[in-house]
């Protein structure tokens, strides 16, 4: 059971551009206003309440070795004391500079440091995470190839509390998230997505950045934009960002009950985005709401439903607990399962009807 996060394995868009009947991003193509400096890195760093994580996260970008970086802080309304942290570097160091977002929007913070990039190079970094020594420069080196339109490496989850662990894990499992290359992957291949990717900045501004309607997955609508413009992405997994998971089961669900409405929004805009195994999720959904109504003819059927998903969970529990320490995490994996899939099923189909609903207040306004 996938939870429903892009994954490799699809084939590739490469080629002349398909005719979509889509909607364009409302950003529109960002201009250079100064020509880009050849040997320079940029790393833009949303933020918003990231006080306890900001510091570590710079202290792992601004200790790379043999790459010049130009590091941006894009805060969005932080009421905790993050600007103030990432002023405090700045003013030691220049190479760091703190910029404005807009409120909660991911998108919008990207754009704004898309904007005011100097770099040949971008590169996303999620302020509760950090990179090791190397992973900057490795990632440089596959694009000065010329051969990739993004380049990625792993998404290693990390958990400071027995869920949280239980949380990792569940991450790092195929029953978890599919064939997310990027959560589990340990061979170098071309994928359809990567989190927290480097890109040339001049392809990104060509493409408009980041589309600033969505709330979720504008990376992953990113990335499908890449790609349908012609150029490939690389995961590469001898690099990877120690991303701080969610380390509560109510954080989890409310994270992928968000990235469900995400894809239903993506799907929306990019129709051909959509693939079979993305509906797993709101099928395990569909299935167990409409399993009391089918019991009315077919007795066996919540039985079927819930025993036969149930058993899953716990196989799939069984064989993940290994990854774990502690019988507290242990027992917190079926939980961790349950949550990623029916939260992400759950939002999927909010997200779709909510799409219907507002399309049908479009065609019939009171």
């Amino acid at each position: 059971m996938a939870a429903g996060e892009p994954s490799a394995g699809e084939p590739l868009l490469v080629g002349p551009r398909p005719a979509e009947a889509e909607t364009p991003p409302t950003t529109q193509p960002l201009k250079q206003v100064r020509p880009l400096e050849l040997n320079l890195v940029t790393v833009v760093i949303p933020a918003r309440n990231e006080g306890r994580f900001i510091g570590p996260c710079i202290d792992s970008i601004l200790s790379q070795d043999g790459v010049s970086l130009q590091v941006l802080v894009v805060d969005g309304d932080s009421s905790d004391g993050t600007r103030d942290i990432v002023s405090e570097y700045a003013a030691r160091d220049p190479r760091v500079r703190l910029l404005s977002g807009s409120g909660k929007s991911i998108p919008c913070s990207l754009n704004a440091g898309l904007a005011a990039a100097r770099g040949r190079w971008l590169l996303r970094v999620d302020a509760h995470s950090t990179i090791p020594p190397g992973y900057i420069s490795r990632l440089v080196e596959h694009l000065q190839s010329g051969e990739w339109g993004a380049v990625g490496g792993r998404k290693d989850g990390v958990g400071t509390s027995p869920t949280g662990s239980a949380i990792a894990a569940a991450l790092s499992s195929m029953f978890g998230v599919g064939n997310s290359a990027y959560h589990h992957g340990t061979r170098v291949q071309t994928v359809d997505h990567v989190p927290f990717g480097a890109y040339p900045t001049s392809l990104v501004r060509s493409l408009g950045g980041w589309d600033e309607r969505l709330t979720a997955n504008e990376d992953f609508e990113l990335d499908y934009r890449i790609r349908r413009d012609g150029h490939r992405i690389l995961f590469d997994p001898s690099v990877a960002i120690a991303w701080r998971s969610r380390q509560t089961l109510g954080d989890l669900f409310a994270q992928y009950r968000r990235y469900g409405r995400g894809k239903a929004r993506v799907a929306a805009l990019h129709p051909r985005s959509l693939k079979p195994r993305h509906l797993a999720s709101p099928a395990l959904v569909a299935s167990l709401v409409l399993a009391p109504i089918l019991a009315l003819w077919w007795p066996w059927a919540i039985a079927l439903a819930v025993l036969s998903y149930t058993g899953a969970v716990l196989l799939a529990s069984l064989f993940t607990a290994r990854k774990v320490k502690g019988w507290a995490s242990r027992m917190a994996l079926p939980g961790a399962f349950v949550a990623m899939h029916v939260a992400w099923g759950v939002g999927f189909w909010e997200g779709l009807f909510g799409l219907i609903a507002t399309r049908l207040r479009n065609l019939f306004p009171r």
